[in-house]
């Protein structure tokens, strides 16, 4: 059974469509990018996959449908936001006491030890933390929440390198088990990449790129060529080209890697590369 799977998903706001027709399958065990500019309809997926919206079309999570049966979903999904949502005068042990009685999977040992490994005090108030604590808190109860599925919407907007490493070092090593799904939006996509198992590019309500990683590496070249050899490189179609110090670099979807090598040095193109290319041309 898919863990996400959606049918000409669709949700429009007055005149503005926000899904159009999407069709998205998400396995479980992977951890999937879902990955667009602004307005391209990532939140309206997240919050129609979540229950948090009507939509049209067939959606099931993990079997159910959200916006019928959230309550039942909720106890195998978790969900942490670009916002925090703890309110600023509750202290950390308050927090580990209201997540512990309302959610039946919570493992407060867990959390605590999560917990330990931070600067986080528990006596302390949430708005005494720094935004990259108050984030490590709200990743420490929900790992410490037995859920088959997390979605992520921009988890580390506002943190610094360290605080985003971290975080999803934190994501791979103590949550992450090959079984449970994860699903992240963010606009920092080089620093996801190393994570990923699939991606989707999503862009105006469509999905324009769904593919896994290992798909992804042997589906795409970079070319680096010298300007004499530009315009044979051209002749091979590339979907995106740009300069870079006097050389020109193309990409090229499903080429002969081997043809390329002709021609200059070819490269496997990182995910941001592909977004510009992907993404760039359809706006």
């Amino acid at each position: 059974m898919a863990c996400i799977d959606a049918r000409g998903l669709a949700k429009a706001y007055k005149t503005t469509v926000a899904l159009d027709g999407v069709d998205l399958t998400v396995e479980e065990g992977r951890i999937v990018g879902l990955i667009g500019p602004n307005g391209a309809g990532k939140s309206t997926a997240l919050q129609a996959i979540l229950g948090l919206t009507e939509y049209q079309g067939e959606l099931k999570v993990l079997g159910r449908d959200p916006w019928a049966e959230r309550d039942a979903l909720m106890r195998d999904v978790c969900f942490i936001a670009d916002v925090a949502v703890l309110p600023r005068w509750m202290r950390v042990w308050q927090a580990l006491d209201y997540v512990e009685g309302v959610h039946p999977r919570f493992d407060r040992a867990k959390a605590e030890t999560l917990l330990a490994k931070t600067q986080i005090q528990t006596k302390s108030r949430v708005r005494e933390l720094s935004k990259g604590m108050v984030t490590q808190l709200h990743l420490a109860l929900v790992m410490a929440i037995d859920a088959r599925l997390l979605v992520l919407d921009e988890p580390t907007l506002g943190l610094d390198l360290l605080y985003r490493k971290a975080f999803y070092d934190s994501l791979l090593n103590d949550y992450f088990d090959g079984t449970r799904t994860i699903l992240v939006t963010t606009h920092q996509v080089e620093e996801v990449q190393h994570i990923l198992t699939d991606v989707v590019f999503l862009n105006r309500g469509k999905v324009v790129l769904d593919c896994s990683m290992e798909a992804f590496e042997s589906r795409y070249a970079e070319l680096l060529v010298g300007p004499d050899r530009v315009d044979e490189a051209r002749t091979y179609r590339p979907i995106h080209e740009r300069q870079l110090f006097g050389r020109t670099i193309l990409i090229y979807d499903g080429a002969d890697r081997a043809r390329l090598a002709t021609m200059g040095e070819v490269r496997t193109p990182s995910l941001a590369d592909i977004f510009v290319a992907v993404i760039g041309g359809a706006t």
